[in-house]
């Protein structure tokens, strides 16, 4: 090779390879995140019911939460990996390593700063957010902000050093640090909570708050060794006249707004269902954590691998394995999560029971949940391919695409919740149904602009799996309609151990029917996966 030359980029062949095993460790350890997520609502809806203390709770939470999808992982993130994996390839790790150091330092500044303006402000940010907050809900609601608002500075530091480490094809330490998380607001935050009141009571909800910021602590402190093991120690650096801060800034305006629209939605929503009374507030918000469980698993696993590795196909120009891969992703995207749709919206009910019908949370609790969970399925699959979609526009440095069609999805959203809130009465359920839209509507127009860009993107693979996946979908829902009618009809009174036991057999049945009439139509993305697993179990077996 020439002096001064490239190194030839992997062949596609090998490239697939890497990005399948890198998303399925990500998706190994994102599952144990969410679940471990799911499990930590769960211990709080038990012990707190699913009225007006969790309610304050999750509006409490979700403030600082929204700056986290802003910086930690929205535009920060993203804008931050795509410039530290760029730099590297042409600079070196040397010159990445004080491009971090530099980042590092100002997001330690601008944050604290933004933090101790929040606990400042948290009246009046309580008051925009939750209006129809009032009494001794809104000061709980504010004195819980304020206790939880350190997190944002603590996740996006997190958030930072998991940009270093995927950027070095380090993908499980990074994706397991939010499980650390988990478990230390659940155990931190149940042991302070008992402390504090026995009964868990309105005092309960102040230790619980304080475990957040462990457990944020945690999710930030289990990277650390790793990101020294490969070479990174952390000096101040406040020279941020630096072209490659310069250019994560730019990323990072129009990022701000894309990144985060579904966020941002959430919180438009929010701001409806603080005014429909106590419950609606976290009925939306568990339905929405269950939602995001298949998402995380699958969407975030593919965006998050996907994203480095579009970045270094666009940077070396191979356009034809950028499209390849983009194409393959989104497949996956809609293979892994369609099934998981029909799932929750024929089985919203009793799963919602099975998990959070315990307690102080009531089965009218669980069905009003059920509800909004059966809406916000419709949207999964947007979601999921969005997550693979966005990327590829930053890694084309079309950043400004994605700008413009979440301006119009805020928009649209507010007409929509506005329309069937208030204008058909459909309550929380109807601020559920106007997030999905807005998911699909947004993958839509998206996909239509990246496929002009692009030329072709594969659309006839596509609607061919679609086909295939409407036919195999038919089947996994006439399975879950027949359990879900005869085996878990009387689900709100049924003892928890036979609607357990029905629940998960009705899955199960319904699962093993999608594979084998997808295995039958032949779906290649799907026989992939199976091929792929049975050469790991061949490997196993050899040792």
């Amino acid at each position: 090779m020439p002096p001064g030359a490239a190194p030839a980029p992997p062949s596609q062949a090998k490239a697939e390879k890497l990005n399948t095993k890198a998303a399925g460790i990500v998706g190994l350890a994102v599952l144990c995140s969410r679940l471990l997520g799911l499990v930590r609502e769960q211990i709080f809806a038990a012990l707190f019911g699913g009225g007006r203390l969790m309610d304050a709770f999750t509006i409490a939470f979700r403030i600082p939460n929204l700056l986290r999808d802003l910086f930690a992982e929205g535009a920060l993130s993203t804008s931050f990996i795509t410039t530290f994996t760029k730099t590297i390839a042409t600079d070196g790790d040397q010159a990445a390593w004080k491009l971090a150091n530099k980042v590092a330092t100002m997001t330690v500044i601008v944050l604290s700063s933004i933090t101790i303006v929040g606990i400042i402000t948290a009246p009046w940010l309580v008051h925009i957010l939750a209006p129809g907050f009032e009494g001794e809900k809104a000061e709980l609601t504010i004195t819980l902000t304020r206790i939880m608002y350190p997190f944002i500075l603590l996740v996006s530091l997190a958030a930072l050093v998991m940009g270093m480490l995927n950027a070095k094809e380090v993908f499980g330490v990074p994706a397991m640090a939010s499980s650390f998380f988990n478990l230390g607001s659940i155990v931190s935050g149940v042991a302070l909570g008992y402390w504090l009141d026995p009964n868990f009571g309105p005092r309960a909800l102040v230790g619980v708050s304080v475990g957040t910021l462990i457990g944020g602590s945690l999710q930030l402190g289990v990277q650390l060794p790793q990101i020294r093991r490969i070479g990174y120690r952390f000096n101040p650096d406040f020279q941020w006249r630096d072209k490659g801060v310069k250019a994560i800034l730019r990323l990072m305006g129009p990022s701000v707004v894309a990144a985060s629209t579904t966020q941002v939605n959430v919180l438009i929503n929010s701001i409806f269902a603080s005014k429909l009374g106590d419950g609606p507030t976290f009925w939306l918000s568990i339905a929405f954590r269950l939602m995001q469980l298949p998402l995380g698993i699958f969407g975030v696993a593919l965006g998050t691998v996907a994203l480095p590795l579009l970045a270094r196909m666009a940077a070396a120009g191979n356009m034809t394995s950028f499209r390849s891969e983009l194409s393959k992703g989104m497949r996956l995207a809609f293979l892994m999560t369609i099934p998981s749709t029909i799932g929750l919206i024929m089985l919203a009910e009793p799963i919602m029971s099975v998990l959070y019908q315990h307690r102080k949370f009531t089965a009218f609790e669980a069905a009003e949940a059920a509800g909004a969970l059966r809406f916000y399925a419709i949207g999964l699959s947007g979601y999921a391919a969005l997550k693979v979609l966005v990327n590829a526009f930053y890694a084309l440095d079309r950043r400004k695409t994605p700008m413009f069609v979440s301006f119009s999805a805020v928009v649209l959203n507010l007409l929509l919740n506005w329309f069937f809130t208030l204008q058909l009465g459909w309550g929380h359920r109807g601020l559920a149904l106007s997030t999905a839209c807005i998911a699909t509507s947004n993958f839509l127009i998206l996909y239509f602009l990246m496929r002009r860009q692009l030329q072709q993107l594969e659309t006839r693979t596509m609607l061919a799996l679609l086909g295939k996946l409407a036919i195999s979908g038919g089947v996994l829902a006439g399975v879950c309609w027949l359990g879900s009618h005869y085996l878990l009809a009387d689900w709100p009174t049924q003892a928890f151990l036979p609607k357990c036991i029905y629940l998960f057999a009705t899955i199960g049945v319904a699962g093993v029917a999608f594979l084998v009439v997808a295995s039958a139509l032949r779906i290649t993305e799907l026989n992939d996966i199976i091929a792929a697993f049975q050469r790991r179990l061949r490997r196993k077996r050899a040792r």
